[in-house]
């Protein structure tokens, strides 16, 4: 009986997902500004090529599995495949992602920065020496649906206390 709720359930999660990227796609699909040149956004804003044009969004940094870019041949993409669970490392990856957002900047572009819902921060502490409740506050602001899993929030707090090292 418990492999058949188990079985019932992880198809009931495998739903709630497809309509979340459904709606996603069709509903929340406008990039953020965070700051000049960075953007947020979902898995349907990546997809909406006119607005990311309009806004000079020339790079894309999906972080996210199985979300295949949709304009290659406009836009210059990074992809870090992982999955938004709580126990995913994402830390390992933030200075690789960091140089890709430097490098659209400096190219004179902007950089969208998705997963299937958007949600990322670590740019803004780094960049701008904000703490983790300032980075989430000025992103809440723009995107209000941000929302990193607790694991991601326990990861940002690490990197918290390791620029507040490095800085001392």
């Amino acid at each position: 009986m418990d492999k058949v709720e188990d079985s019932i359930k992880n198809q009931i999660a495998a739903l709630w997902r497809v309509i979340n990227v459904t709606r996603s796609f069709k509903e929340d699909n406008l990039p953020c500004q965070i700051e000049e040149g960075l953007f947020l956004g979902s898995f349907g804003a990546a997809n909406n090529k006119d607005a990311l044009k309009s806004k000079n969004i020339t790079h894309i940094l999906t972080v996210a599995n199985s979300l295949a870019p949709a304009h290659r041949d406009d836009f210059i993409y990074k992809v870090i495949g992982v999955a938004d669970k709580e126990d995913t490392n994402l830390r390992q990856y933030f200075d690789e992602c960091f140089s890709f957002i430097d490098q659209a900047k400096r190219q004179g572009g902007g950089v969208l920065v998705h997963c299937f819902v958007g949600r990322s921060r670590s740019y803004l502490m780094r960049k701008h020496g904000m703490s983790l409740s300032q980075a989430l506050d000025h992103v809440k602001k723009r995107r209000p649906q941000a929302a990193p899993n607790l694991g991601f929030i326990s990861q940002l707090q690490d990197f918290e206390k390791s620029l507040q090292g490095a800085s001392t």
